[in-house]
């Protein structure tokens, strides 16, 4: 089989990888939702099959209700709530388990259709199923997140939140990893040499640390402490907001001290961003586009942290800005991957321009018409 036919059978496959790609970053932004409407604790059980259906008589949304009320949710902060109330809370959680579901059957099916057709195989079969073992490792985390809100207090976990939405992010770079994979594969002949690779994985670090933040900002409700921007009310150095007690209890208890590293990290990842740019400016076209893309989106997401704090956490914006955040990683991971791959007719247009400008140009068509 010659290679652009090779491309046209593996052309399913990455489009069914990028839909579910876009499928987890929506799973992301409904997850948002949730969180942002106190809905997350509106479902006590946990009913991988059966919970599928919602309550479908008014029997079984009284018993839904009744389950509900016993939650410490209920009885310390919605002992107001009516069963009409109580169903606007439990569809943004039933939604979100129902997504997840979804996304389950949007893998099963097309896997076991291009897997019947021959289109996955071997290595590419093994690596696309554990994208299905990683979605169900993601849905008992979830619910591990949920009962820690069902105990005695109503809050869920910090830590237990920023374990899920670290693994949804892992989740969804996996899939984007497999998809690139089959675009451009990797190439140990044409990779950026090692301490820019080093680089690159080091800004990936540092996105997840931020995301970890992110989940502690949600978890600890540290976004609604200031709404004013760059300064937080006037205030820029840390030991306003840092406390008494330990460091350690400042980096991962305090909402004051989680809201201030939340933005210092952010000021870091665009530093580090500009700087990365600046670095691979003269690098070959597909990874000066992948540069350009994370230059972009990092940009983007700084603008809707910033709005989003100024405008007092509206919903829609704070939904955006989790969205922006897995985008965000993604175009970090597609940089990461562009170090690692080779595009020879735009490295042989690359070198002709270099060498058109030296008076090389005889040579360079030549290049070019190889490659």
């Amino acid at each position: 089989m010659n290679v652009q036919a090779h491309r046209q059978t593996l052309r399913p496959v990455r489009v069914w990888l990028l839909s579910l790609w876009a499928l987890v970053l929506l799973m992301v932004m409904i997850g948002g939702v949730t969180r942002l409407t106190g809905s997350g604790l509106s479902i006590v059980e946990w009913r991988p099959v059966s919970g599928a259906l919602p309550p479908l008589s008014e029997h079984a949304w009284q018993d839904a209700f009744a389950a509900y009320q016993r939650s410490p949710q209920y009885r310390v902060q919605n002992q107001w709530m009516g069963l009409p109330d109580f169903k606007r809370i439990f569809f943004w959680e039933y939604f979100h388990r129902l997504f997840g579901r979804l996304i389950g059957v949007a893998f099963v099916v097309p896997w076991l259709w291009l897997l019947l057709t021959r289109r996955l195989g071997g290595a590419l079969a093994r690596r696309t199923a554990s994208i299905l073992v990683l979605g169900g490792l993601q849905g008992l985390v979830g619910w591990y997140m949920v009962k820690s809100g069902l105990v005695n207090e109503p809050q869920v976990s910090h830590y237990r939140l920023a374990l899920h939405l670290v693994l949804a992010f892992s989740v969804g770079q996996w899939i984007l990893w497999q998809a690139l994979d089959l675009a451009s594969p990797r190439d140990a002949a044409r990779r950026l040499p090692a301490k820019d690779r080093r680089l690159v994985l080091g800004l990936l670090h540092l996105l997840m640390l931020q995301v970890v933040y992110g989940a502690f900002m949600a978890g600890k409700h540290a976004g609604y402490l200031f709404s004013t921007f760059p300064d937080m009310n006037g205030r820029y150095l840390p030991f306003s907001f840092f406390g008494p007690r330990s460091l350690v209890h400042d980096l991962l208890e305090n909402p004051l001290s989680i809201h201030y590293l939340h933005r210092l990290l952010a000021l870091g990842v665009s530093c580090y961003t500009l700087a990365l740019a600046y670095r691979l400016r003269s690098a070959r076209p597909p990874l000066r586009t992948a540069v350009h893309l994370l230059l972009a989106v990092t940009l983007g997401q700084v603008v809707l942290g910033a709005l989003t704090v100024v405008l007092h956490m509206p919903l829609w914006l704070a939904v955006a800005h989790q969205g922006g955040a897995y985008v965000l990683v993604s175009a970090a991971v597609a940089l990461y991957h562009a170090t690692l791959t080779g595009n020879r007719l735009a490295e042989a247009a690359h070198d002709t321009e270099a060498r058109a400008r030296d008076g090389g140009l005889t040579g360079s068509r030549q290049d070019l018409r190889r490659a």
